[in-house]
């Protein structure tokens, strides 16, 4: 998926909306649930706002820790792009069957590098470290020149298994 190409909201107050059916991995159609943000570049609620839709979205069919960890890395990715960047970012996230991928899109070309803060560093610099440590996956796409790049990461989300 190319975030550079979705234009329409799919992202509203309150419920997710569902996105194109996709496949699981025995090939059955599966409905993916999206969620899509632009965040302005001061944008001091932004956090916040996106974290309670990803909760939303995970809600009821993720696990516990999976939803915990998707709302830590999606807070830390959208802090970056506002920190790090003059613009603001586009935020898209997409459940499907048991998998999550949040995608943060900004329009910086320099790509971002996870490094080990010294103590100095206070509470700054661990975001990256944190995404490398906790996502399944993660990655970094360039864009065309001058469009940005893409951040993202993905979660196991299966739903919390019952009683054994």
């Amino acid at each position: 998926m190319r975030v550079g190409a979705k234009t329409g909201k799919l992202w509203g107050r309150g419920r997710p909306v569902p996105g194109e059916p996709s496949a699981d991995g025995d090939g059955e159609a599966v409905d993916a649930l999206r969620i899509t943000r632009s965040v302005r570049r001061a944008d001091l609620k932004a956090g916040g706002e996106v974290r309670r839709a990803l909760r939303e979205l995970m809600r009821h069919r993720c696990r516990t820790d999976a939803a915990e960890v998707a709302e830590l890395l999606i807070t830390e990715l959208v802090t970056n792009a506002l920190v790090h960047t003059d613009r603001g970012a586009e935020v898209h996230a997409s459940l499907a069957a048991t998998r999550l991928r949040v995608e943060v899109r900004d329009y910086a070309a320099r790509r971002p590098r996870p490094y080990v803060p010294t103590a100095d560093d206070g509470t700054h610099g661990r975001g990256l470290v944190l995404v490398q440590e906790l996502a399944d996956e993660w990655g970094v796409d360039a864009l065309a020149l001058g469009s940005g790049k893409v951040v993202w990461f993905e979660l196991d989300a299966r739903h919390d298994a019952g009683p054994a």
